[in-house]
């Protein structure tokens, strides 16, 4: 089931879920800067699929930024920060949703690799662009 997308687009749409695997992994903000970047630069003269590819890779590193600082900031606010059942809470958390987050991630840049459309399990992300 290949798609019609061109060989240029292709490595456009590896290149955004890389970033967003970047931003999550090793480089926080350098990557969200540099996958809003080629978004900005792409976007105008992209087809359907890249288009697709980038705006489901920012919006869901956008959710990604959004999950992780407001949950990994109220939880210890709302439950003290000398308490152990805090962190704890915190730790699953953390380690939990960025798993997920990572794996969502890694299938979508398979998908991309393989020059199929791709969807990211996240509120606003249900339908193609």
């Amino acid at each position: 089931m290949a798609t019609d997308m061109d060989e240029a687009d292709r490595q456009r749409a590896i290149c955004a879920h890389a970033l967003y695997l970047l931003n999550l992994l090793l480089a926080p903000g350098l990557g969200f800067a540099a996958l809003w970047w080629c978004r900005r630069r792409w976007q105008p003269q992209a087809g359907a699929e890249l288009r697709q590819h980038l705006q489901q890779a920012f919006i869901a590193a956008l959710w990604s930024g959004v999950l992780l600082l407001l949950v990994t900031a109220a939880v210890p606010l709302l439950g003290g920060f000398g308490n152990s059942t805090t962190w704890i809470v915190l730790i699953l958390y953390f380690t939990l949703i960025h798993a997920a987050l990572v794996l969502s991630g890694a299938y979508a840049l398979a998908r991309a690799m393989a020059g199929l459309p791709c969807r990211y399990p996240l509120p606003g992300l249900w339908r193609p662009r």
